[in-house]
């Protein structure tokens, strides 16, 4: 094998994968509150299981919510309306949501980050969406395998499943998909052979069309590795808000940081530093900088500016690394305040991001680009 060829893999989830239910959860309940009340705070964690959905963390809020209607009304939109799949909107429900702690509070009252903890963003000219290949089109699929189903095209699908890719780079540069990996919960009526066939047609091949790439060898495309799945969602196994970080952000393409997104407010910089991060590198690599580039951020519970600013390019820089900070410093003040102005969180934008990732859509204020 010539030595700058080397592989990469990454994978993406439907929108009602069992974690995926447990963020798109955590996430209306953050825009609930925060329609009602811009400057809710909100930890919230759902997790999901054999016909149980039940409700943790904390809330600081003046909006009137209810809780049970929220997360149901969200099971149903997911297409869990089946009781005999273990999982719907008849299974049982649970809050145990407290307040927020006043000790938590006090720094936040100050403009000071909800939490302790890294972020990165990162930005690469491999797609339209400045996004490593590999993850945009892992979340392209499991897009796709939700609108085939709620558009009724292929009637057999259920609302549960996976997506992967692996993309065979020659250097820095993606040259195709060499395996494709797809998981799709289906009735009990159509065979193996049929799911994988129309798969294939309206799935894989479409979404590999629009990014001009072909599809692997047909020995390197697996439907469902075990032969059949029927069925979806928290019955075959459970889920939990925030378990899909790498799914959310870069795909293990990137380094990630140590804190989920879903269910928490902008307060929390988990969420809206990592955003900031992402907004940094993706306008530096699209005003042409930088080809490459990863920002990271750190910040301290009660205290509003970052203890940590890095950008690191990869030798990829078009201008000083002088230049780049001096870049970052006019396009958003990071601090915790300035995050959330510059960008606007303080609005009911979250369940956009509950599924197919939280980077890469242009409707998303950390993805506008500066002119």
């Amino acid at each position: 094998m010539p030595q700058n060829i080397h592989y990469f893999t990454s994978e993406s989830v439907c929108a009602g994968h069992p974690d995926k239910i447990c963020d798109a959860i955590s996430d209306a309940i953050l825009d609930a509150a925060i329609k009602d009340d811009p400057y809710s705070r909100t930890g919230i964690e759902t997790v999901a299981g054999a016909n149980r959905i039940a409700l943790f963390g904390e809330i600081k809020t003046k909006a009137r919510l209810n809780f049970e209607d929220i997360a149901k009304s969200t099971v149903k939109r997911l297409g869990y309306t089946e009781p005999k799949w273990g999982f719907s909107i008849e299974s049982e429900f649970s809050n145990d949501i407290h307040q927020q702690s006043p000790e938590i509070a006090m720094g936040v009252d100050q403009d000071g980050a909800g939490d302790q903890g890294m972020m990165f963003g990162f930005a690469v000219n491999e797609t339209p969406e400045l996004l490593p290949l590999p993850i945009t089109i892992a979340h392209a699929l499991a897009k796709r395998i939700d609108e085939a189903r709620e558009n009724n095209e292929l009637t057999w699908l259920r609302p549960d499943g996976k997506a992967q890719v692996t993309i065979k780079y020659d250097g820095d540069r993606p040259v195709g998909i060499e395996k494709l990996v797809l998981a799709l919960a289906h009735d009990e009526g159509t065979t193996a052979q049929e799911v994988r066939d129309e798969a294939i047609a309206n799935i894989a091949k479409p979404v590999l069309q629009n990014y001009k790439l072909d599809l692997p060898s047909p020995e390197n495309i697996i439907i469902n590795g075990t032969g059949l799945w029927h069925i979806p969602g928290p019955e075959s196994d459970a889920g939990l808000t925030g378990r899909k970080i790498v799914v959310d952000t870069y795909g293990g393409y990137a380094r990630v940081g140590g804190g989920a997104f879903s269910g928490k407010d902008p307060s929390k910089v988990d969420r809206s530093g990592a955003y900031a991060a992402r907004y940094i590198a993706k306008n530096i690599v699209a005003a042409g900088l930088a080809s490459k580039c990863e920002v990271g951020l750190a910040y301290v519970i009660g205290q509003p500016r970052p203890l940590m600013q890095t950008i690191e390019t990869f030798g990829t820089e078009t201008v000083s690394i002088k230049a780049l900070y001096e870049y970052k410093d006019k396009l958003i003040d990071t601090s915790v305040k300035g995050i959330c102005e510059t960008l606007d969180l303080h609005r009911p934008i979250y369940s956009k991001t509950s599924a197919y990732g939280h980077f890469g859509k242009d409707y998303l204020p950390w993805e506008a680009v500066v002119s």
